[in-house]
């Protein structure tokens, strides 16, 4: 299971949200400065969202994104990136800036056929975001827009319509766990595994070592297992040190 050590960006700033309310925000600074302390400690892959885009589909914080997938490449860190892309170009100049995986999250909910297309352009450099919050009956509602809407669509109808297409995973964040430390949400991430083929990012809740090691643990009822695992305030705020994350996230035996 990979580790993706997560960047939130904020008007240029590394940020986190609790449970995307930009009402609550943290600010952490300088992206580059956040991303090299990373990679020093190890880091294989790093996690960027452009939180403005994802608001508002503007993308400011996209030359900052060409930027630091820049210098991850240079030390040989792969690098995924989501937030407001809509489009096919917003795809394409991702990938031409040097970002190893393009999340498609609002777009992919509003247009199964679009991310679809995307991932067959680019087989292997597309994943789909599916962020949820649990109904009243236990489902898991999909939210777009930033959070901020419902996209009225669950996790399995949306999987339903990327099942068999070259999408390389789906990052899956509870959005109610997302920044608060709670811990992940383990029910809905095997509900997740036993409803796809496709590799399974998780994201949202964790907050220290024994939390990845938990994740790196999880298995559906047909034995599959996660791909990897988004962590942001817990890396931030060092209740996790690099070194120890990836030491817990490695398979377990």
């Amino acid at each position: 299971m990979e580790l993706l050590a997560a960047i939130d960006l904020v008007d240029g700033g590394a940020v986190r949200l609790v449970q995307g309310d930009f009402a609550q925000q943290t600010d952490y600074g300088d992206p580059h400065e956040v991303a090299r302390r990373y990679m020093d400690g190890g880091a294989r892959w790093l996690h960027l969202v452009d939180l403005d885009a994802a608001r508002t589909g503007d993308p400011l914080n996209r030359p900052l994104v060409a930027e630091l997938a820049a210098a991850a490449r240079r030390r040989g860190v792969k690098v995924e990136a989501g937030g407001g892309v809509r489009t096919a170009a917003d795809v394409e100049g991702l990938l031409a800036a040097g970002v190893d995986r393009v999340v498609l999250g609002t777009a992919a909910l509003e247009n199964p056929a679009f991310a679809v297309d995307c991932a067959r352009k680019s087989p292997g450099a597309v994943a789909v975001g599916l962020d949820y919050r649990r109904a009243e009956d236990g489902a898991l509602v999909t939210a777009a827009r930033g959070w901020l809407e419902s996209s009225g669509r669950t996790v399995a109808e949306v999987l339903g319509d990327l099942e068999g297409e070259p999408v390389e995973a789906v990052v899956v964040t509870a959005i109610d766990r997302d920044g608060t430390l709670s811990g992940p949400d383990t029910d809905g991430l095997v509900a997740v595994l036993g409803a796809t083929r496709i590799a399974v990012v998780a994201s949202g809740g964790v907050s220290s070592a024994d939390d990845l090691r938990a994740l790196a643990a999880l298995r559906s009822a047909d034995g599959r297992d996660l791909a990897g695992v988004v962590v942001g305030r817990a890396l931030l705020d060092g209740r996790v040190e690099m070194e120890e994350g990836l030491a817990a996230c490695a398979p377990s035996a």
